[in-house]
């Protein structure tokens, strides 16, 4: 019976809180490793959920947490990546998304608050509210994230809104 609903959980959740990680981890590898622990967690911890919007928003905001984690870990700020991480990013975008994605890779180098929010939007199509929710932060908060967010976002694609 766990076996099914693990299995479950992992065919529902593992590539989002993937994604989710890679782009604060900025690694592939992490973000497996931080998927993986979302999952886990679930495992021991076997929380109770509302309804289905509490149960993806436990799982990303787990992932989110744990993603900090690492950041935060003294083993992370010593390391130094290799000088190929760019090209290396670029490939792993194309086998995640199966397509190039130059927003995606610049929505990448935003700060986290602007990042999380834009990226939630627009790739795993969450509503302000349910953003809101995972954040653990005020709608009109996200809402100015968004906008502030996508400014940033035009600007660093070399797009001024005058076209």
């Amino acid at each position: 019976m766990v076996w099914r609903q693990m299995e479950h959980y992992f065919q529902k959740y593992y590539k989002v809180c993937r994604r989710v990680a890679f782009t604060m981890v900025k690694n592939d590898a992490d973000a497996e490793d931080v998927a993986q622990e979302t999952l886990l967690r679930l495992l021991l911890h076997t929380p109770d959920f509302k309804d289905a919007e509490h149960e993806k928003a436990w799982m990303m905001r787990t992932a989110i947490n744990l993603s900090k984690d690492l950041l935060k870990s003294a083993w992370h700020k010593k390391t130094v990546g290799i000088e190929a991480a760019f090209l290396a990013k670029q490939t792993l975008f194309q086998e995640m998304h199966q397509e190039h994605d130059d927003t995606l890779l610049a929505l990448m180098e935003l700060p986290e608050r602007h990042k999380n929010c834009l990226y939630l939007f627009y790739y795993e199509d969450y509503s302000i509210r349910e953003i809101a929710s995972v954040l653990e932060m005020p709608e009109n908060t996200v809402k100015t994230n968004l906008r502030r967010g996508r400014e940033l976002l035009r600007k660093r694609l070399g797009k001024d809104g005058n076209e």
